[in-house]
């Protein structure tokens, strides 16, 4: 196992490092290294070791309520997650990933954005997206290999597509709120668009 002075050298020294924004998510057969900066949203490391395809992605789940008594995958915030998720590994079979090869490392769901649904009866935000990448990757047969999820800290992690590691670095508390900040205009604005989608789909399919 490397010292972490020589995964800091490996990261910095990296030709390729891609990084990717909340919505987001990049796939490559290639040597590359994807990081990204996590709080309450959700990044699913997916990986081929047989095709030696990997991606990640970065979402957050968006609703004003989430029930403890209902499946996450079963609401308009979960149809975006399975979205976000069919988007990643879509783009990985395109490359030629095989669906049965698939394996998964799963990081974020801290509780760093506190709404008004934070109540004894419903999740936070960040429950919610930690349910529902389990709940999915239970449902779709994936199997879970690594996982860090939940807290009260944002993480920055680091996917090297070579050989399939995470590094993850924990973010002091005293530097969440630009974090905080950022994750809570994401969620508003995924609130909104699914709420602008609901208003023309039909309820009834005929």
């Amino acid at each position: 196992m490397m010292k972490p002075p020589e995964i800091s050298r490996r990261i910095i020294n990296h030709e390729r490092r891609i990084s990717i924004k909340p919505g987001e998510f990049y796939v490559s057969g290639e040597e590359v290294i994807i990081t990204t900066l996590l709080g309450s949203c959700v990044a699913a490391c997916l990986y081929d070791p047989v095709m030696r395809i990997a991606g990640m992605n970065h979402f957050l789940l968006g609703n004003r309520r989430y029930s403890k008594d209902m499946p996450i995958a079963i609401t308009e915030a979960g149809r975006y997650g399975i979205y976000a998720m069919e988007l990643l590994i879509n783009e990985m079979m395109k490359l030629g990933a095989q669906k049965y090869n698939l394996r998964a490392k799963v990081f974020g769901g801290g509780s760093v954005i506190q709404t008004p649904a934070d109540t004894d009866n419903f999740f936070c935000v960040g429950d919610v997206n930690r349910k529902f990448i389990l709940e999915f990757l239970r449902n779709e047969g994936l199997p879970l290999v690594a996982s860090d999820l939940g807290g009260d800290r944002g993480r920055v992690i680091y996917f090297c597509a070579d050989d399939y590691s995470v590094y993850v670095r924990k973010i002091r508390k005293t530097v969440n709120y630009k974090l905080v900040q950022r994750e809570k205009t994401f969620w508003q604005k995924s609130i909104e668009k699914q709420e602008q989608q609901a208003a023309i789909q039909p309820d009834i399919w005929l």
